[in-house]
């Protein structure tokens, strides 16, 4: 049976602030390390948020459910108009409720106000739920997209936002 949704009155979003470092590095390690293998891009991300991902424009949102940090997502900024959705993460016992959904909306709103012309991502296509929202999200497949620093990268998609 499938876990009910929860909702915004729920689950609080969150921007970054330094107190969640050990918190954004901590679920994001969680599922890398379940499916892959931490990487050096991986470490820089998650042991500096704040020179690669708040310094050049980007922002950080977190999930806050029962009085703990359960989700996580990142938007890097890539260009004047291009941004990056990155590092997703929910908790496993939490997964499937709408956190990652919300994490995802929360930043597609902030790639909007920011003027972004496109949202671009990297997964793995073993990572069939995300894959899925993303789809459901209007993501699409790249044919061709820049080098991924990630070894586990098999998938680049993309959304065109108006």
């Amino acid at each position: 049976m499938e876990s009910p949704k929860l909702s915004n009155e729920d689950v609080h979003l969150l921007a970054y602030e330094a107190q969640y470092q050990d918190d954004f590095k901590r679920l994001n390690m969680a599922w890398i390390e379940r499916y892959f293998r931490l990487e050096e891009a991986d470490l820089r991300v998650l042991d500096h948020p704040e020179e690669y991902v708040l310094q050049p424009g980007g922002h950080i949102f977190l999930a806050s459910y029962g009085g703990a940090i359960v989700g996580t997502c990142a938007l890097l900024k890539r260009d004047e108009t291009s941004y990056e959705l990155g590092k997703m993460a929910v908790t496993p016992p939490l997964q499937g409720r709408g956190i990652g959904r919300m994490l995802a909306e929360a930043a597609l709103t902030q790639a909007r106000a920011l003027g972004a012309k496109r949202l671009y991502l990297e997964s793995n296509t073993q990572l069939a739920p995300a894959l899925h929202l993303y789809h459901q999200l209007g993501f699409r497949p790249m044919t061709s997209g820049p080098p991924s620093p990630y070894a586990r990268s098999d998938i680049q998609l993309e959304l065109r936002l108006a």
